[in-house]
């Protein structure tokens, strides 16, 4: 039997890419830590679920219909969102979850020797795709845990294809207003894509808040991408989009693998459109009642807390984020640990129903009296 060469099979890229390695199913680790039920507060989902016209779509989801394939350009849910957000369908595009639009456009305007610039503490995927596909990703240090515009542009050479900008930021929470947007496009001048992850979106009430899709006319070079995980409670069907220029978008779809998107997936994210304004003002009255419990509680504990728009906030705890993890482990709740998003002895908290932060603080409390 042959084995395979791998060493000079495999790019130097790739050997010097570290997997990512996601945490067991929630029965795995209950049993793991001995406990019989699991708060999840770390992955920033809905704890509402899906509004209700969703909820029926997938309740009522005939299984016959799991043999046929699904739309290949998600044909009703472009018309949808077109009609939404006032825009020709051809400027969307749908992929299953955020992850795989990030690689739609990385792979539609990089080649080798190519660059893109982000910030060194967002949202991690971004880097890896650019990295694992063999590119290099330029990482700017946030600035009073903010995008920092200017040092972004300072990064720019003639090989940078695509900024990326998290606003609002995940995990710190930080934005730009509208006035700081459009100075970034204006600088730019369309010299690179900008992509802007608006994933935490529609949580923001603030008027200030830069809505993306009403910039792209303006800024033919801005890509803005939009989820169903987050605010839609679709996180485990996999549904995420991207919206731009007719133009960029029609490059953008070259790279496209059709038919990625699950049937269900799609007409549950078309219901959740149709259905989404009672929903979303739930959703953010959680928001806003939990963080403001939070704040107080661990305010009460001394704890540092770095707080802004989308269902999280980031606590910085006076010991090891991933020993603090293992301990609340024990005790039902579980956390992100923020070391991996280069923030060492912080946790990100996901915003859940009332119990959950009523455990989460008690957990804090006895974790923090016995460390």
């Amino acid at each position: 039997m042959y084995q395979p060469d791998l060493d000079r099979l495999v790019p130097d890229y790739v050997k010097g890419f570290e997997a990512y390695i996601p945490s067991k199913p929630d029965p795995e680790l209950m049993k793991l830590y001995g406990v019989d039920h699991l708060w999840r507060l770390n992955n920033n989902e809905n704890p509402l679920g899906p509004p209700p016209k969703a909820q029926e779509v997938i309740a009522n989801f005939p299984p016959p219909r799991a043999a046929i394939y699904p739309s290949g350009d998600v044909y009703y849910l472009r018309q949808a969102l077109a009609k939404r957000f006032g825009m020709h369908p051809d400027q969307f595009l749908v992929g299953n979850g955020a992850n795989e639009v990030i690689a739609f456009v990385i792979k539609a305007f990089c080649q080798e020797g190519d660059n893109i610039i982000t910030a060194d503490k967002t949202f991690a995927v971004y880097e890896w795709v650019a990295t694992f596909s063999g590119f290099e990703a330029r990482l700017v240090p946030l600035k009073d845990f903010a995008f920092d515009d200017q040092g972004m542009l300072a990064q720019v050479d003639e090989r940078t294809k695509i900024i990326f900008v998290c606003n609002p930021n995940n995990p710190t929470g930080t934005w730009w207003d509208r006035d700081k947007m459009e100075r970034f496009l204006e600088r730019v001048a369309g010299r690179q894509i900008v992509v802007v992850d608006e994933a935490y979106r529609e949580f923001v009430e603030d008027p200030a808040f830069p809505d993306g899709m009403e910039l792209i006319p303006r800024w033919p070079n801005l890509v803005v991408f939009r989820t169903f995980s987050k605010m839609y409670g679709l996180a485990g069907l996999r549904i995420g989009y991207l919206a731009g220029s007719l133009e960029v978008v029609d490059i953008i779809r070259r790279t496209c693998v059709v038919y990625s998107v699950n049937t269900l997936a799609q007409e549950a994210a078309l219901a959740a459109l149709q259905d989404d304004q009672e929903h979303i003002a739930r959703t953010r009255a959680l928001v806003r009642e939990e963080k403001a419990f939070l704040h107080e509680e661990l305010g009460r504990l001394g704890l540092t807390i770095q707080d802004g728009e989308g269902c999280f906030l980031m606590v910085r705890l006076p010991m090891s984020d991933t020993l603090a993890y293992r301990r609340l482990m024990r005790k039902g709740v579980m956390v992100r640990t923020m070391t991996g998003f280069r923030f060492p002895n912080w946790i990100r908290i996901s915003i859940g129903l009332h119990p959950a932060m009523e455990d989460l603080v008690a957990g804090l409390y006895d974790i923090l009296k016995k460390k």
